[in-house]
């Protein structure tokens, strides 16, 4: 860990929902939620708004919609959080060479490449600012001497905030909060140090680095130990080659039972869908991964013809593949990833039923991890979709159904809420069409 706070970590606010926010004046101010929109949809990002009543990202959207009825629930548009994630790296770049991309809305820098000796906070200040007057939006920002500690700052000066974690302040900061804090303590492991006493940071560097590597193993328990004590002495690495994206679950008892084993894996595939949309990206190959009660691990993996980053194609062929797999005498661990990435999609729902097959790995550790409406799918109104209108010009979808499609006129650049008008599904009249770019404001 560095003696100086050359790190930063910024994360832009609520990055979708702002985008929409700033998109479409008649929600600014207001709840909105983006994400799958389906009966098993996702929340992808919430706005503020939303979150003050319990809103907030991987959380199904039927509870979503019980607890922010009014809120705006919309479809994700990518190319346009693409395009301004573009022009916020390329401000990054501008202050170090040195950046290691997380997504679209998070990055690290490391100052110490620079090739100047500006202050840290007053090239945090500026690079704010620059983001703000490029963008319209806000970003939080964490300066501190690891990675760590910079990512944690970040989220503690959310929203529109700077935290810098000067030498000798990181127990401060980092002692008070849950475990859940940390890199690497999921659900399972959380639950695991609740048992034996462990709720916070403090609590674990307390618990002594050999307790911790007898409660967990010696990999994990040394790294945890280490993290609690504020050591972090990852690089910022520049270009990160990612070949997969994926999560994974330890459960506390071994599953036995098929029904729970098929629910995990729809939960597990949704969240990886998650991951690979906040990065960006989309992937052609869906693997599974079970760690069986003997500790064997075996992996299934199915090559679809082209890639996707739609929830139902990833949820599906990963339930395909559970079923290739003998679950019978319990499952300590299941995990659902996606390979072969890509930073596009090529829209084909059924690319898992043609030209694939299932191939099968068991070796312990094999590597595993929107439909957007087209020209060809002219009645497909989604809401939070841009359209426009041979007599309004450029609007918004507000909802559909029952052969109707309901718009909002209005873009970027308007100070008022637009004028709504409803419209027959396939009125010739209007069509689908690019997002405008927002308008910064002086």
């Amino acid at each position: 860990m560095r003696s100086t706070p050359t790190i930063l970590h910024l994360d832009m606010d609520a990055f979708f929902a702002a985008v929409e926010q700033a998109s479409k004046p008649s929600l600014r101010g207001k709840p909105v939620v983006v994400g799958g929109l389906g009966p098993r949809g996702v929340v992808s990002t919430a706005s503020y708004e939303a979150r003050v009543h319990g809103v907030h990202s991987a959380m199904a959207m039927a509870h979503a919609r019980r607890l922010s009825p009014n809120a705006a629930y919309l479809y994700p548009r990518f190319p346009l959080y693409r395009r301004i994630s573009e022009t916020v790296m390329a401000l990054l770049a501008e202050e170090s060479p040195l950046i290691e991309p997380l997504s679209l809305d998070e990055a690290f820098l490391d100052l110490l490449a620079a090739e100047r000796d500006d202050d840290p906070r007053e090239v945090a200040v500026r690079l704010r600012a620059r983001i703000h007057a490029a963008t319209g939006l806000t970003a939080s920002v964490g300066l501190a001497g690891s990675k760590l500690l910079a990512k944690i700052a970040s989220e503690r000066a959310k929203p529109d905030g700077l935290l810098v974690v000067e030498p000798g302040t990181e127990r401060a900061l980092l002692d008070p909060l849950p475990v859940r804090t940390l890199w690497g303590v999921g659900p399972a492991t959380a639950e695991h140090l609740r048992r034996a006493g462990i709720a916070t940071v403090a609590e674990i560097a307390q618990s002594g680095e050999a307790e911790l590597v007898r409660l967990l193993g010696k990999a994990h328990g040394a790294s945890l130990y280490a993290m609690a004590a504020g050591l972090d002495n990852r690089p910022v690495v520049a270009d990160r080659d990612v070949k997969s994206i994926s999560v994974e679950d330890t459960f506390d008892t071994d599953l036995t039972d098929r029904a729970q084993v098929r629910s995990q894996i729809d939960r597990l595939a949704d969240r990886c869908v998650q991951r690979l949309r906040g990065a960006g990206r989309s992937g052609r190959t869906v693997v599974v991964k079970v760690r069986r009660y003997d500790f064997s691990t075996l992996t299934r993996s199915e090559t679809l013809r082209a890639p996707t980053d739609d929830p139902v194609v990833v949820r599906e062929t990963a339930r395909r593949l559970i079923e290739t797999v003998d679950t019978t005498g319990g499952v300590r661990l299941l995990g659902v990833g996606v390979a072969g990435l890509a930073d596009f999609t090529q829209e084909d729902l059924f690319a898992q039923h043609a030209g694939s097959r299932p191939t099968e790995d068991d070796t312990p550790e094999a590597t595993p991890a929107r439909p957007a409406p087209s020209p060809e799918q002219p009645n497909r109104w989604l809401p939070g979709q841009d359209v426009t209108h041979v007599e309004y010009g450029a609007g918004w979808v507000q909802g559909s159904g029952v052969g109707r499609v309901t718009v909002r006129f209005e873009v970027p650049a308007d100070t008022a809420p637009g004028r709504v008008r409803t419209f027959a599904v396939d009125d010739p009249a209007l069509a689908h069409s690019e997002a405008l770019p927002l308008v910064v404001t002086p």
